[in-house]
């Protein structure tokens, strides 16, 4: 698929998630197969404001490319200006946030909210496209409530204002994460538009993403919460899609190091004290599963040093060895 400039493999892209898909996990994410990834949402007014935070949100490593950032914000001026500044941690596509559901971001009329208010959201869209040289992207659910249920419209409207393409995920706000995605909603919007459509929600496997794939007609299919604490699950799309192979699960000592590695990958960039209490819950979703995973998931909870992280590997190899 090509949005752009930018060409891409179908096979799986690496959803934005804040807090979450930072520098560390996106580098490991395109090392197992991304084709492609997004940065946690940054803020407009943020950037504009020079907060230090905020542009440490932007950088990306030439380990990620092909790479987006992703703004938010409610204010046409505010965004183009952000987008501008945003142009210095050269991105190779600029995504616009208008679907995260949390309260502190809706809340503020960013985010999901624009989907309140279409006419306000393609006047961001156009804005910010006319004044950047990247192509610019659109991140959007289902609607805001069952009672408002508008992404097809919501499609139209940001492919008439200069979008590449659109990421659509299949539930409302009021849903949040569950209940199971609509696909027949993210089908509808790749029928109404000519633009790439990128399909997002629920896949967790191999069988979710073609079902996908299948069921949408979809250009591209993104991963969010499926890849925490399984980065190689792109490993595993990627196989699948460019060769029709059913690659096996890792071995729980593969898995570990994954896990050690991507906390080892998060002191580089950000220093111990910092990574290691965000990798508290990368830890916790790695030992979904496993034998004393609850025990192993609370100890994950007070995790300080990369060391600490070792031990904790250790301990699960330990107590998950074949008697």
């Amino acid at each position: 698929m090509q949005i752009g400039s930018v060409s891409l493999p179908k096979t799986a892209a690496l959803a934005p998630m804040a807090g979450v898909a930072d520098r560390a996990f996106r580098e490991l994410c395109r090392e197992f197969g991304a084709c492609y990834v997004v940065g946690e949402m940054a803020s407009s007014k943020g950037l504009t404001y020079k907060s230090r935070k905020t542009a440490q949100l932007l950088t990306l490593s030439d380990k990620e490319r092909p790479a987006a950032i992703q703004l938010f914000g409610d204010d046409p001026d505010t965004m183009v200006e952000a987008a501008l500044l945003s142009m210095q941690f050269k991105p190779d596509i600029l995504d616009i946030n208008m679907g995260c559901p949390a309260p502190k971001i809706a809340g503020n009329h960013s985010g999901s909210a624009l989907m309140k208010t279409p006419e306000l959201a393609g006047r961001i869209i156009r804005a910010v496209s006319d004044a950047v040289p990247v192509p610019v992207t659109v991140k959007f659910r289902k609607g805001w409530d069952e009672d408002s249920v508008n992404a097809v419209d919501f499609a139209k409207t940001a492919e008439q204002s200069g979008a590449a393409a659109v990421a659509v995920h299949g539930r409302t706000r009021q849903q949040m994460y569950a209940p199971p995605v609509d696909l027949d909603i993210i089908r509808a919007v790749k029928q109404a538009v000519s633009i790439p459509v990128i399909a997002n929600g629920d896949i967790t496997d191999v069988a979710s993403a073609q079902r996908m794939y299948d069921h949408t007609g979809a250009d591209l299919i993104m991963v969010g919460r499926g890849a925490l604490g399984a980065p190689w699950l792109f490993a595993q799309l990627d196989a699948w899609f460019r060769r029709g192979e059913l690659l096996p699960e890792p071995s729980l000592e593969e898995k570990m190091a994954v896990m050690c590695r991507q906390g080892a990958m998060a002191c580089a960039y950000k220093g111990e004290h910092v990574a290691l209490r965000e990798m508290r819950k990368h830890a916790a979703c790695y030992l979904k599963g496993l034998r004393g995973a609850a025990k192993f998931r609370a100890a994950s909870g007070s995790l300080s040093t990369l060391a600490d992280l070792k031990a904790l590997a250790g301990q699960v190899l330990e107590a998950n060895r074949e008697d």
